[in-house]
């Protein structure tokens, strides 16, 4: 087996005898007698034989090397532990920017309180006969009692909604 197969592939590399026997440093008729079967290369012969045949060891045994075909299962499920990952990853970054979305709305509800306790509502003071001034003026009154019946509820959900995104442990 070992004598056809380095026959075979030095005839289709085009190489000969001769050739092969300078690129492994022997003479022919060791080539020859390699390829009659007479005889049988040592391992470090064996070794710079395929390097000069560019082919591997194996080959030249006779052996046929099968690569194993890739599981497509396992290809599937690497591809989507990728995914998963990614999508951890965006929950995490979305769940991380709701967190101090709650936060700041909670810290803009209470400055406003104080804001408009210190402002004490200065349109009341205001000369309304002018009719830009009376719809101004309601629409700010307006504005302050929504905010003032509303405020405590988005304050309470603001604060709910900090303590479900916050960080778990």
């Amino acid at each position: 087996m070992l004598n056809e197969n380095i026959r075979t592939i030095r005839k289709s590399k085009g190489l000969s005898q001769e050739d092969l026997a300078l690129k492994v440093n022997v003479v022919r008729q060791t080539i020859s007698k390699w390829e009659q079967g007479l005889s049988v290369p040592d391992s470090d012969l064996l070794i710079a034989l395929a390097n000069a045949l560019d082919t591997p060891v194996s080959t030249l045994l006779g052996e046929t090397i099968n690569q194993p075909e890739p599981n497509p299962l396992t290809a599937l499920s690497e591809k989507l532990e990728l995914i998963n990952l990614q999508l951890a990853r965006k929950k995490t970054a979305r769940r991380y920017a709701l967190h101090w979305f709650f936060l700041l709305s909670c810290l803009a509800i209470l400055a406003a309180f104080p804001a408009l306790f210190v402002m004490n509502s200065p349109y009341l003071n205001w000369d309304y006969s002018s009719p830009e001034t009376a719809v101004i003026g309601v629409a700010l009154h307006s504005l302050e009692w929504l905010f003032v019946r509303l405020a405590p509820f988005a304050l309470l959900g603001s604060v709910i909604g900090a303590c479900l995104t916050r960080k778990k442990k």
